[in-house]
């Protein structure tokens, strides 16, 4: 499944970098914080919008916001391309649908080996014992 999110859903903010760098960090706003409104967002499918919520665990707020703070990089236009790269990621995770689990019957040969390998089993602990002796 193809999803493409548009420019004008996506909100970038630029605050200072902390570690280290010099006087660099100090007057440069080199870190990004990409903001994505998951829970308003039209150009995504519901299960999608639950999938990619969940999958974002504590970057997601309250609200359905995903928050992606990216400052890997001393320079901003390289935050900003990983914070987008990081987002696509995880829209990419969430449209792939999970596979559901069919329960299935364990079949009689299974059930055989695994009741012989108790009886070989409790053979061994049972030969464990004490010989009792009568004097």
């Amino acid at each position: 499944m193809a999803v493409s999110i548009p420019e004008d859903e996506l909100q970038e903010s630029f605050v200072r970098a902390g570690g280290p760098g010099g006087q660099n960090v100090n007057k440069v706003s080199s870190a990004v914080q990409l903001r994505f409104d998951v829970a308003n967002s039209p150009s995504l499918p519901e299960p999608v919008k639950a999938r990619l919520l969940a999958l974002a665990g504590r970057k997601a707020t309250a609200d359905g916001v995903i928050v992606i703070t990216a400052n890997r990089f001393r320079d901003q236009p390289r935050n900003r391309d990983d914070a987008r790269a990081r987002l696509a990621e995880m829209v990419a995770q969430a449209c792939v649908r999970p596979v559901v689990r069919r329960a299935t019957r364990p079949t009689l040969g299974s059930k055989q080996r695994r009741l012989a390998g108790k009886a070989v089993r409790s053979g061994i602990k049972a030969g464990r014992g004490r010989v009792a002796t009568d004097d």
